[in-house]
């Protein structure tokens, strides 16, 4: 007899192979039987009713290393089907730390508040172990945090000593089970490296069997470059390469340079090159607020950039070279998240809004609020077009990711609805309503691609012996309810949602199962 039997169920197995009717038996928390005809019987027995049943969704990209210890039930991932994320992207992971004091605390500043009692990958996955989320966890190594163990914030070219401690440093984060080395390359510390370093560095992943992941160097008027710059890096180390979050964010770019990028990875996949990207399913955009400054402005660190807003001269540089790169964009900007009370009233507006409440320029409007809030303040920019996200996601080697957070239905603030509907929206949106692929094919990018890029053998398929991680859902009715205006939202049509064979979420309400488990490259913690 199994735990638990779902029958009646069209099986999307996660391969884009066609659906089949069929059930399945769970035991101990792995699919022991995927079967056609009579099901066999279970302690508890699932009538699934004709509806779908695919594989837990993988987010490959999120940023749920800072927000999940203090949100073990992950709403925001287990009520919109993922089961399995990944963390530490775009250069920022809060593993390994430095044991210099100093260090310690930019990290703090560049990452977010932890009590940081790891030095380690290692001592920070076991640190998550101890929390017992709700869903499966695994992280990328930040090629930003590593390079400010070795150099703070410096924009300067390593030393040999530097690079040598970069590179130890980041072989040991992979032997304690990092995933990937991820950079951040719009943000300090990282975007201080060049080209040479990067192909160093990930030259280390390829005995690893592990890949580079990358938020480019720019995703506007030069994200062609920033995308030959990538595929230069893993032809010179030999590295998979990922690209993060792939998009166009300037007009002028809307409907020809997504063309060129995309020519640029087919022909290098065409030479050899193993190149896949991700991407979420929204035409905004979210960061931190910050991250408007010239990146000059944050040598020494968030301090110093704090610094550096107060000061005149300073600040009249910062200004004049905002306002030049921003003409036309400040509009598009809008503050979704503040620390303090007394801007509360921000959230939700733009910042040529907010400049026009306070009698300011849009700049001063923004590091005004940058300095009020001591840069914790977040962004949603509206910058890309729908005809560019449609031709990148259609592409074979596109998969999804949320590029969010774990979060509660009562999270402050207003978060991009990414962070809680990504998944429901490319099933709805992009494969019911546009028809841009079968409903094969979008699970597919949200389960099998994923695992195979990530090397889970055991996960994002519904075979005999893989972990039961799975969702119910009704093709029909399945909706990415969250909007801009109101994300915090449990997503429609998801009827339950399995972590590792525990049921965790019935008809949009988490059952208050802690189920996950904490994944380590190579190694099933399971």
């Amino acid at each position: 007899m199994y735990d638990t039997v779902i029958k009646n169920v069209r099986i999307l197995n996660g391969t884009a192979a066609p659906w089949f009717r069929g059930w399945v038996g769970i035991q101990d928390g792995r699919i022991r039987k995927v079967g056609t005809g009579t099901p066999e019987s279970a302690a508890d027995e699932v009538d699934g009713e004709d509806q779908y049943l695919a594989p837990g969704f993988i987010d490959i990209h999120s940023h749920s290393d800072t927000t999940l210890p203090g949100c073990r039930l992950a709403e925001s991932r287990i009520l919109q089907g993922i089961t399995t994320e990944i963390g530490g992207d775009c250069g920022i992971s809060v593993a390994p730390v430095s044991p210099d004091p100093e260090k310690r605390k930019l990290l703090a500043d560049y990452v977010g508040e932890m009590d940081y009692a790891w030095d380690g990958m290692g001592g920070y996955l076991n640190y998550m172990e101890e929390r017992n989320p709700s869903v499966n966890f695994g992280t990328a190594v930040g090629h930003g945090t590593i390079r400010l163990a070795a150099t703070g914030f410096e924009t300067r070219k390593t030393s040999e000593a530097e690079t040598e401690l970069m590179k130890r440093l980041l072989r040991q984060s992979l032997a304690e089970g990092a995933f990937s080395l991820s950079s951040g390359l719009i943000y300090p510390p990282g975007c201080y490296a060049d080209t040479d370093e990067l192909a160093e560095l990930c030259r280390e992943l390829v005995p690893y069997g592990a890949f580079y992941e990358t938020h480019m160097r720019d995703e506007g008027e030069h994200v062609v470059e920033a995308v030959k710059e990538a595929l230069e890096i893993s032809r010179r180390s030999g590295a998979p390469l990922q690209i993060a979050h792939h998009k166009v964010t300037r007009r002028s770019g809307w409907q020809v340079h997504c063309r060129t990028t995309i020519a640029l990875t087919d022909q290098a996949r065409r030479e050899g090159l193993d190149v896949t990207m991700d991407q979420y399913p929204y035409r905004a955009s979210a960061t931190s607020l910050d991250s408007n400054a010239p990146l000059w402005a944050f040598e020494g660190g968030v301090e110093a950039l704090l610094s550096r807003l107060r000061d005149p001269e300073s600040r009249k540089r910062i200004n004049a070279e905002a306002e030049a790169s921003h003409a036309g964009r400040w509009g598009d900007i809008h503050v979704s998240y503040v620390d303090t009370e007394q801007n509360g009233w921000a959230v939700g507006k733009s910042i040529l809004e907010i400049a026009k409440v306070r009698g300011t320029t849009p700049a001063d409007a923004c590091f005004d609020l940058i300095l009020e809030e001591r840069c914790h303040v977040g962004e949603i920019n509206y910058g890309m077009c729908e005809e560019d996200i449609e031709y990148i996601m259609k592409q074979p080697y596109t998969m999804v990711g949320s590029d969010g957070n774990a979060a509660a239905l009562t999270c402050s603030g207003r978060p991009h609805p990414r962070w809680f509907g990504t998944f429901p929206r490319v099933i709805a949106k992009y494969c019911r309503e546009r028809k841009l692929f079968p409903l094969e094919t979008a699970i597919f990018k949200m389960t099998g691609l994923p695992a195979a890029r990530l090397g889970l053998s055991d996960r994002g398929l519904i075979r005999e012996g893989a972990w039961a991680d799975l969702v119910l859902f009704d093709f029909e009715k399945i909706q990415d309810t969250p909007t801009f205006e109101d994300p915090k939202r449990s997503c429609a049509g998801i009827s339950r949602v399995y972590v590792n064979g525990v049921l965790t979420a019935e008809n949009g309400v988490h059952t208050g199962a802690l189920a996950g488990k904490i994944l380590r490259r190579g190694v099933d913690r399971g």
